[in-house]
């Protein structure tokens, strides 16, 4: 019996084209990280080369350790209090009016990381008040005083990943009621 191909829809290309290229170079000198690169996306050549990247925040290390996601896991770096200034730079550099800025878990931090986003979220503001700025949070284990620092920083679009089942996901205090509004 033989074999059938695999649809072209589930083949992608290695990533390559100028476009990729400069924004990795770009990334790189600033010392940023996108999830497409640590998360491992198949498609990160269609999207960097079409200028689009979903840049993440306060590092490539999650405290967590889901056996789903790709993301390294582990001890993160402490915090680069200049990361703010480098996405508004990136920010510049793109010419984006829409940005999507999204971060690895950080239950090492006694803020889950929610000052660090307001903080982003204020200079992209301030500094380009016509940006249209989108968040995908982590969980911030529930604690609504966290999920209320980055509300308060008055980001366009808050989103926040739910990449798996229930009985999978880590079963820390995740109650929906803490997120009501």
């Amino acid at each position: 019996m033989m074999r059938k191909p695999k649809p072209k829809w589930l083949r992608v290309n290695i990533p390559s084209g100028q476009n990729y290229f400069s924004l990795k170079k770009k990334l790189e000198e600033r010392g940023l990280f996108t999830i497409c690169q640590s998360a491992k996306c198949p498609n990160i050549g269609e999207c960097w080369n079409n200028k689009n990247a979903t840049l993440m925040i306060m590092g490539n290390t999650c405290t967590r350790n889901c056996f789903f996601c790709s993301v390294n896991h582990g001890q993160p770096a402490s915090l680069d209090p200049l990361e703010p200034n480098k996405i508004l730079e990136m920010s510049r550099i793109l010419k984006l009016k829409y940005i999507v800025i999204t971060s690895v878990t950080r239950d090492d931090l006694n803020d889950g990381g929610s000052t660090h986003f307001a903080k982003t979220i204020q200079i992209l503001k301030q500094q380009q008040p016509d940006l249209v700025i989108e968040v995908l949070i982590p969980d911030f284990n529930g604690k609504r005083d966290q999920l209320d620092r980055v509300l308060n920083s008055k980001p366009d679009v808050l989103n926040h990943n739910l990449e798996t089942v229930k009985r999978i996901y880590p079963t820390i205090n995740r109650n929906p009621e803490n997120y009501t509004r």
